[in-house]
Order: structure tokens, then C-alpha cells, then sequence
């Protein structure tokens, strides 16, 4: 049997790899052209970011101008996700015809389903530290109504955060895909040139994104401002500072703002996203809130703050997370685990998928009368350029 175990192993990894391909859509999407150096749950991985760099007048002379320093950024991903299915058990029968048959079990295919499900939502939580924004929390988007706008609009909110214009992915859920795939501007072989929309279903590139769906969207649940809430009074927040105090704006009152949050801040048009929790539990109180981007004007005090995607600009509602984002946004790492494990009765084997970049493991143990399976992934992912992505809001 073990003999058995050892020649089956490698075609029941391929057909896994398959599955995990069919359901893992973002590690297709983002960065994760990075070194594959086996590794262990909790290491990092640096990822250089680029930073701005100036211009300078041409002024001849013998004297060359003085250098200045242009050293790229760097943000790290940690490896913080190991994560294996609950066992699945095959008899002696169940494993010859595996060997006979070469089909992948229905329950291997489930448990490689759950595990792409897990990376998928890894990645898509990311979305709290985006900024930009466009749509509304009760309509869903690519709507008859609103036709092809979130597209363009979220197209304008990136071409203002200069992300570049390659690469460019739309990720979308079923219900705004069903919206889309019903618009002319989408479907109709006249205006696209094209009829593999109707053919085959996928909406495919348009308006400068690759569109794609995946039901892993989020749903962000909004905090809320009940009474007002303003930044405190005589204090001065210079430009660049990502945090500032605020306080109720009414002799009683509470805050309970959520990470992820998107707050507007009066005489500001920069839209700025909460990096952390911020409760206010009375107007005796102050509160300092904290968030990206850094302050693009002065704060003076007494200036109003109010909810993104609210109607009163208090209460905020849970809304979907669709994305629009450069490749670049985000970045994925999945590493093969170091050797060294014990293999007494079991039987190991990795491997790497060239499309999704996925390493996916697979440990045989020999019990009594039957194998247990298991199939395990480490990954990292990490919003690392906010800049090149934009929530598309819908209900």
C-alpha cells in the first residue's frame, strides 16, 4: 500500500491543483513574484515598495549637482496563515480506484475548495486599508440605472491616486457580475466587437479592468457617529499626520467608529480610512482616531467629520466590498514548509501551481485499514500600495 500511496500522490496533487486554480481568483490577480524558499508559519518576506522621486533644473557647471538618496521602501508580509482541511479518510478500496480510475474524490475536491475559499477572503479582507472609494450601500453596482458609472468612476478615483494604468483588475460579486452581464455596453457583440460575453459568461476586459467574479467579497460592517463628531478644538493637525483627537460634538453622545471605516473631514475632499477601532463612549471624553492617508490639509479645530457611504453621514450601514485595484496593491506569498517533519507511516509531497503561484501539500498517514488525507497551504498577504485600489460599494 505504501508503494500504492507513494505513485498516486503526485496525480491526485495535479487534479487538486486544479480545483484550487478554478477557485482561487485573487492570488491570480495580485503580486506574488517573490522568492519561493521553503519556510515556516510566522516568517516574513520583505516587499520593496517604490517611492516618489523629484526633478530637478538643468544648470551647467563644473561642479555636478549633489546627489540625494532614492532608496525604495519596504513592507513586510508575515507567513501568518497555515492552514490544513479536517482529515479525510479512504479505504484500501477507495485508494485503488484513485489508481484506477484517476479521479480526485469528491471530498479531496471539497476540502481543496475550502482551502482556495480561505485564501480568497484572506486576500479580499485586505480591502479595510483602502481609501478610495466610489458607489452606493443600497444599490448594486452595473445596475440597469447606473449602466457602465461604476466603472468609470472607479476608473477616475484611480487615474487621482496615479496608479498606473496596466494591470488593472475589477473584482466583483455574483450579483454585480449578473448586473453587468445584462448591460449592452458589456454583452451587446455590436458595441464590443465580440460575443464571447453571451457565449461563454465572462465579461472578460473592459474599460481598461480584467474583470472577474468571486462571491468572496466582503461585506463591510460600518460604525457609526451618533451625535456629531469633530476634531477637538484649538488643536492644529499639520499635513501629513495620520492621527488626530476628536471629540462629540453634542453634551452627550458616543462614537463607535469600526477599522475600515471611510471618514471625510470638512474643507477636505481626501477621503480617509480608519487603521484601527475608535470607540467614544461619552462627549467627556476625546478620542484620537487614526488613518491613512496622511493629512492632505491643516486641521484647526472644530472641523466636522463625517461617514463615507451613509445617508446622514452618521450612521453607517453594512455594504459589499467590490474591488477595482492594481496588480501591484496587493501583495501574496505561499511557501512550500521547511523539510524535517516526521515521516514514520506518512507520506509527503508539495507542490507548486505555475497559474495561481499556490504551493499546496499533501500528507498521507497509513492507519489501520485506511489513510487519512490532508491537504494544507501556508500564505501572507498584504495591502502594500492603498494608493492603486478603490472599494466599488453595492448592496
Amino acid at each position: 500500500m505504501a508503494n500504492t500511496l507513494t505513485a498516486i500522490m503526485p496525480k491526485i496533487l495535479a487534479k487538486a491543483l486544479l480545483v484550487l486554480r478554478e477557485r482561487a481568483v485573487m492570488p491570480r490577480l495580485v503580486n506574488g513574484d517573490y522568492s519561493n524558499d521553503a519556510a515556516v508559519k510566522g516568517a516574513t518576506i520583505d516587499v520593496p515598495v517604490p517611492t516618489a522621486v523629484g526633478t530637478r533644473d538643468v544648470t551647467p557647471s563644473q561642479v555636478p549637482p549633489a546627489g540625494t538618496n532614492t532608496t525604495a521602501g519596504t513592507v513586510q508580509i508575515q507567513l501568518n496563515n497555515w492552514k490544513q482541511n479536517d482529515p479525510i479518510y479512504l479505504t484500501d478500496k477507495d485508494v485503488q480506484e484513485v489508481e484506477e480510475r484517476h479521479i480526485l474524490p469528491g471530498q479531496l475536491g471539497e476540502a481543496v475548495r475550502a482551502l482556495a475559499n480561505d485564501v480568497n477572503a484572506d486576500i479580499l479582507q485586505e480591502y479595510l486599508g483602502v481609501y478610495g472609494s466610489y458607489g452606493v450601500t443600497t444599490t448594486i453596482p452595473f445596475n440597469s440605472t447606473d449602466t457602465v458609472k461604476h466603472a468609470t468612476q472607479s476608473r477616475k478615483v484611480l487615474n487621482k491616486q496615479n496608479c498606473p494604468k496596466d494591470s488593472r483588475r475589477m473584482v466583483l460579486n455574483f450579483d454585480a457580475e449578473a448586473e453587468a452581464l445584462a448591460l449592452a455596453q458589456f454583452a451587446d457583440a455590436e458595441k464590443t466587437l465580440s460575443a464571447v460575453v453571451k457565449i461563454e459568461g465572462e465579461i472578460g476586459r473592459k474599460y481598461g479592468f480584467d474583470i472577474v467574479a468571486d462571491d468572496a467579497c466582503p461585506t463591510h460592517t460600518a460604525g457609526t457617529i451618533t451625535t456629531g463628531f469633530i476634531t477637538k478644538a484649538a488643536t492644529t493637525v499639520v499635513v501629513g499626520l495620520k492621527t488626530l483627537i476628536g471629540t462629540t460634538a453634542a453634551s452627550t453622545g458616543a462614537i463607535a467608529l469600526k477599522k475600515g471605516d471611510i471618514l471625510l473631514i470638512a474643507g477636505d475632499t481626501q477621503q480617509y480610512v480608519l487603521t484601527a477601532d475608535a470607540t467614544e463612549a461619552s462627549a467627556a471624553t476625546d478620542e484620537a482616531i487614526f488613518f491613512e492617508p496622511g493629512l492632505k490639509v491643516e486641521v484647526d479645530g472644530s472641523e466636522a467629520i463625517t461617514m463615507v457611504h451613509s445617508a446622514d453621514g452618521l450612521a453607517g450601514v453594512p455594504y459589499t466590498v467590490n474591488l477595482a485595484f492594481h496588480r501591484d496593491a496587493f501583495a501574496f506569498a505561499t511557501r512550500s514548509l521547511n523539510a524535517g517533519l516526521p515521516t514514520g507511516g506518512q507520506n509527503i509531497l508539495s507542490m507548486q501551481d505555475p497559474v495561481t503561484g499556490l504551493v499546496l501539500r499533501l500528507e498521507v498517514s497509513r492507519q489501520h485499514k485506511q489513510t487519512a488525507w490532508e491537504f494544507d497551504i501556508l500564505w501572507g498577504a498584504k495591502l502594500v500600495r492603498p494608493e492603486l485600489a478603490c472599494r466599488i460599494v453595492g448592496d
